[in-house]
């Protein structure tokens, strides 16, 4: 008897555990937030409604059938009638879990929760709340990635990028509720109360460093340039000098269709050879190292010289023949950086790596967001080493870095050799209430000598006067940076019939006392449009750094930044004295620079779409001079 009682009260629990169960309430996410307080991500709260049509009591359900009926018709546009015939069906069918309203908000939920008859709760009136949650992103696709979502994988398995990754589960996750269900048959569960056994707790609140106005100028000024030059993919971030903070970040993928959106996190995730941004640091190098200094004259012969068997030509022909080691870096010689490199360190390779190495540059950062690329220094011994491995790595081959790793580094020399880890959160709050604060992290306090740091700052402003990059130099608006142009898949059989390139910029602005830094890397454009790194991601350099100072607060605060203030306010004052003057009324903008033009006509509110992009002046307008202007105008410039 002991024995069958013991098995009984056994299968007894085994059938309530079949009948009712705990079922999980996730918590609601918590917001994410720009650096201004506006909404990136947040979890919205939604309902789905049903009736158990058998809980009420005869009597109950026909006095309260038919007000509400009449409710939900009120509320949905359905006649009254319709509701009477679906509930008393489902009523006669013993539906104990009938729709009423599915996946609305918590203001609705709110509206038909107090409907008759489901205003007497789950007991008598058969009231069946269930709660999911859903991702919202009020920005949309812009910086998607970053900002993070939640995957799936085949398996079920949720996988998170971006920000919602890094950050999840230690502040945005939150903790579940419970609730219990009972099995009404069917594989259907309804709640056994209309409350929670344990609510669940919302997750904290992350305030990143992205601004949203620097994004969208950022996002849109990649999307437009890889558009015209049908590129695969590209990035953009921009950091700020100082504090390593991320105002913006772009990274966009091309689909099948041609179209572009927030495919992978190419800034943090992919290494590749950099190209001639690293040559910067290669001269660097050699300047600290004392191996040359800026006066040294290097011949780069006539644009081709052989190394180890190995050719390497410079972009101009004819070549440059010989010139100082300062121009060597403005006019991107391949052939003198790789001279200089070669005859500097070939018989203690190892001295130029430790080099590299003391700066860092072959670690990870270490940033919040997960899936940062490895750099890749490969030194004597490593499998890809060979004698041609120091000449190649002075113009940015035999080596990878990702672009945030490339920009840290020109960060650096902007911050007078200081460099500070990138960052993408400021704080962690739980309303009102900081959790945690994030404070700006130092890799390196100093990188070099004050005397390299000039030198090279002062080059770096110089590529831009009249270097590789004097096609983007403006007289009242000044910036600093290096121009980069690395085939891309060069081993590939089919590489000389169809080449492929990786166009980048990288740099700060303004060049005597920067605010922002930048980098712009664009992959395999179309070389029918060109694929120099000036042609193809120094505009989109240009346009970020000219638009930030004219749509943005900073504006007053380059009094202090020491910049030329008489010359850019000059230039700011023509462009808004046009705009106030040709408010509704086209001007003439043949003959303006054409990012000026994009400029002038952008605040005006006008949508401007380049036909021929170029890096001179406007040589045509669409919309001709003193026409009135339409609401959302578009004009369409064409440019030499």
């Amino acid at each position: 008897m002991s024995i069958q009682f013991v098995q009984g009260d056994k299968y007894r629990k085994l059938a309530d555990k079949r009948l009712i169960k705990d079922v999980v309430i996730p918590a609601n996410r918590g917001n994410v937030y720009s650096v201004g307080g506006n909404l990136l991500a947040t979890s919205i709260p939604k309902y789905d409604i049903r009736i158990d049509a058998l809980t009420p009591s005869a009597e109950t359900f026909e006095e309260y059938l038919k007000p509400l009926s009449d409710s939900l018709a009120a509320y949905s546009g359905k006649s009254s009638s319709y509701y009477q015939k679906q509930i008393r069906k489902a009523r006669a069918y013993k539906n104990r879990y009938h729709l009423l309203a599915r996946n609305i908000g918590y203001s609705d939920y709110l509206r038909i929760r107090n409907f008759p008859l489901l205003n007497l709760g789950a007991y008598k009136g058969g009231l069946i709340v269930e709660q999911t949650t859903k991702r919202e992103y009020p920005m949309g696709g812009v910086a998607h990635r970053s900002i993070g979502y939640e995957r799936f994988d085949d398996k079920g398995n949720v996988t998170r990028a971006g920000i919602d990754g890094a950050f999840g589960d230690k502040y945005l996750r939150g903790k579940d509720g419970k609730r219990l269900k009972q099995s009404i048959g069917k594989g259907q569960w309804k709640p056994i109360a209309d409350y929670n056994q344990v609510e669940p707790k919302d997750g904290y609140d992350v305030y990143t460093t992205i601004s949203t106005n620097i994004q969208d100028i950022a996002h849109n000024s990649l999307l437009q340039q890889l558009e015209y030059y049908e590129a695969e993919h590209g990035c953009v971030v921009v950091m700020e000098v100082a504090t390593g903070e991320i105002r913006a970040i772009s990274n966009l993928g091309r689909t099948s269709k041609g179209t572009y959106y927030e495919k992978l996190n190419y800034a943090v995730g992919e290494s590749h050879e950099p190209g001639s941004t690293f040559k910067t640091m290669a001269l660097m190098a050699a300047l600290e190292d004392k191996i040359v200094d800026t006066a040294t004259v290097i011949d780069t012969k006539k644009g081709r010289k052989h190394f180890y068997g190995r050719t390497i030509t410079d972009s101009k022909h004819g070549g440059y023949g010989k010139i100082s080691v300062a121009r060597a870096l403005e006019v991107s010689s391949n052939i003198g950086i790789a001279t200089i490199i070669d005859e500097g360190y070939s018989k203690q390779p190892e001295k130029f790596i430790n080099r590299l190495k003391a700066w860092k540059l072959n670690e990870v950062l270490g940033v919040s967001i997960l899936g940062e690329g490895k750099p890749v220094i490969p030194e004597p011994g490593h499998k890809i080493w060979s004698k041609n491995a120091l000449p190649s790595m002075a113009y940015g081959y035999n080596m990878e870095l990702t672009p945030l790793q490339t920009l840290a580094f020109y960060n650096a020399i902007a911050n007078n050799g200081v460099l500070v880890k990138p960052r993408f959160i400021k704080e962690v709050r739980e309303l009102n209430k900081e959790v945690e604060v994030f404070d700006r992290e130092v890799i390196n306090e100093k990188i070099c000598s004050d005397k390299t740091l000039k030198e090279i700052q002062e080059i770096l402003k110089n590529v831009v006067e009249r270097g590789t990059g004097k096609s983007l130099y403006s007289p009242y608006f000044s910036m600093a940076g290096k121009t980069g142009t690395a085939k891309s898949e060069y081993w590939m059989s089919d590489w000389e019939d169809k080449p492929r390139y990786v166009s980048s910029f990288a740099g700060y602005f303004p060049a005597d006392n920067p605010k922002y830094s930048c980098i712009v890397v664009i992959h395999k454009p179309s070389i029918k449009k060109g694929y120099y790194g000036a042609d193809v991601s120094g505009p989109v350099f240009k346009r970020v750094a000219q638009k930030i100072f004219t749509d943005t607060p900073i504006i007053d605060e380059v009094k202090s930044l020491e910049v030329n203030n008489d010359d850019v306010s000059k230039e700011f004052d023509g462009y808004y004295e046009t705009a106030q003057t040709y408010r509704t009324i086209m001007p003439n903008v043949t003959g303006l620079p054409l990012m000026d033009a994009i400029t002038l006509l952008e605040n005006m509110q006008v949508d401007v779409k380049v036909k021929v992009l170029g890096n001179g002046v406007v040589t045509s307008q669409s919309v001709d001079k003193g026409v009135k202007l339409k609401d959302k105008q578009t004009v369409v410039l064409k440019a030499s």
